[in-house]
């Protein structure tokens, strides 16, 4: 199983708003994305996905958010894990189906639906321990 943890650090171009960004075995979710769609000749830019910005964006709690309870989703569907590095998620955000069993929590089905085209069944899934997972969520929670 993978580790999660999650980066927070005060972005100083968006007046020092938190910024979330999932750790899987210690890689940022960034970095392993830009590598992905770089190495799959689906973007060239050198960034453009950033964390999540609660304050921006009223996630409600994260623990919650990172369960798959997104209040603005349906229940089962997919929820932003990342959004643009301009700091709005709906700019350019990657998805994720998030479902959570009794002994883990697996990240699947990643998309950037900006980009249907886009193919990214050779990224992930990503299982984790369902303890350690709500436990790094709980250092997290009320983030905002």
């Amino acid at each position: 199983m993978s580790v999660i943890a999650f980066s927070v650090r005060a972005r100083v171009d968006l007046g020092g708003a938190n910024e979330l960004v999932p750790v899987i075995d210690g890689r940022e979710l960034t970095d392993m994305i830009h590598a992905f769609e770089r190495d799959n000749r689906m973007e060239e830019r050198p960034v453009s996905y950033g964390g999540l910005i609660p304050s921006f964006f009223k996630f409600g709690s994260l623990d919650r958010h990172f369960l798959g309870l997104w209040e603005f989703a349906e229940p089962r569907r997919k929820v932003p894990l990342l959004g643009c590095n301009c700091g709005e998620w709906g700019c350019w955000p990657l998805m994720a189906r998030i479902t959570v069993r009794d002994e883990s929590v697996v990240w699947n089905e990643f998309e950037q639906p900006y980009r249907k085209e886009r193919d990214y069944s050779g990224f992930g899934p990503f299982t984790f321990d369902v303890a350690q997972y709500q436990k790094a969520l709980a250092a997290v929670r009320d983030l905002g």
